[in-house]
């Protein structure tokens, strides 16, 4: 039986096309039906320069949006005010460390960012109970490397930071590497780790790399400790399992049928709750693709990627970001059953829209439900 309670979700938007940051734009939030997948009651509850990438801290209490600018801003809100989460307060503001941060992780003492423009990954105490950004200086991490892709990797393109123990995995889209950071520099003590010996010459181990031309965007971690990459250049999904200290690669596949590097670029995944599927934003093909996700049988080997389906969005749709909101329990596989399925909001930049897909947790085939027009184009879903 379907959970009935509407989900709140965060959602950070970029400026119209043609118009500056800071022309309407914002942080908004809305409710989603889980039964229908509608959308509703969506209002702008927060006025930010393109706020491209959102996080809630582990408290609950604050929320955080990078603004995709040159010379890049950090934004903290109190969720905890007078109106609680309905007026957001803003309770601080920083410099991000970089130009065009385009993802932010929030964990108990740290927040980490990820400046694009230039490829430098930043970090700023919290507080651990209330998420309050601490008043020491941003600590940065300057990239460094290229690619073979002239037109994207002539420097480092810092993209995405994933939690990993005591540390950070940042993606450098630019040089084709994941590199590792301590998750708290300033506690640890240490902001630079070439006394370890693995350090490359942005200051951070790498701790995998990728074909040249992969472009690594974003990651997910598998049950086992490996790790699931797409390649937002190459349009594959890159399976990287545990070695010594690091991952190396295992396999790769297509991100979606007829998927071709130039002409499609892969932007986010996700994990399902069960470690079984993957479901990958391709745009150009404007899908949803979903993956099956193969464990070996014994103790050895490595986990496999199986292309289920590809969801179409819609032409233009350019699938920028989604979050998994609703698995649903299904009713097995006995004849005349409903199948399982599970609710996944799609960020469409190209037609500013919200689609709401519904997707076959067996067969990995779905279809759109619902769509939400939004007055400016959305980048981040996040579940409030």
């Amino acid at each position: 039986m379907t959970d009935a309670t509407p989900r709140p979700l965060w959602i950070g938007t970029y400026p119209r096309p043609g118009t500056a940051p800071g022309s309407g734009e914002g942080v908004h939030r809305v409710d989603v039906d889980p039964a229908d997948g509608t959308v509703r009651a969506e209002r702008l509850v927060a006025a930010v320069p393109s706020p491209a990438f959102l996080a809630l801290h582990p408290s609950g209490r604050t929320l955080y949006a990078v603004s995709e600018t040159p010379a890049g801003t950090l934004s903290a809100f109190r969720l905890d005010g007078p109106e609680g989460d309905a007026a957001p307060v803003v309770s601080g503001a920083v410099a991000s460390g970089g130009d065009d941060p385009c993802h932010v992780l929030a964990l108990p003492d740290a927040v980490w960012v990820a400046n694009y423009g230039d490829g430098v990954a930043a970090t700023l105490p919290a507080d651990p109970g209330s998420g309050d950004l601490g008043a020491e200086a941003v600590t940065t991490f300057p990239g460094a490397g290229s690619g073979p892709v002239a037109a994207r990797q002539g420097g480092p393109h810092a993209h995405f930071v994933a939690a990993a123990g005591d540390d950070v995995v940042v993606s450098d889209l630019g040089a084709d590497v994941l590199r590792r950071y301590p998750a708290s520099p300033a506690a640890d003590g240490a902001t630079d780790e070439a006394a370890d010996g693995g350090a490359d010459e942005a200051g951070g181990e790498v701790v995998a790399t990728l074909p040249p031309g992969t472009g690594p965007r974003h990651l997910v971690t598998l049950p086992d400790g490996s790790l699931v990459v797409v390649g937002e250049l190459d349009a594959r999904v890159h399976v990287l399992t545990p070695d010594g200290d690091g991952w190396v690669p295992s396999s790769a596949a297509p991100v979606s049928a007829g998927a071709a590097a130039g002409t499609d670029f892969a932007s986010h995944v996700t994990l399902s709750a069960d470690g079984t599927r993957l479901h990958v934003g391709v745009r150009g093909s404007d899908v949803l693709a979903v993956h099956r996700v193969r464990y070996p049988a014994g103790s050895s080997g490595a986990p496999t990627t199986e292309h289920l389906a590809d969801v179409p969005l819609g032409e233009g749709a350019w699938p920028r970001h989604h979050a998994v909101v609703s698995t649903p329990a299904g009713t097995g596989g006995a004849a005349g059953a409903t199948p399982a399925t599970e609710l996944v909001v799609v960020a469409l930049q190209g037609t500013s829209e919200l689609a709401t897909v519904r997707v076959d947790t067996t067969t990995g085939r779905g279809e759109v439900v619902s769509r939400y027009g939004l007055p400016t184009p959305p980048a981040c879903v996040l579940e409030a």
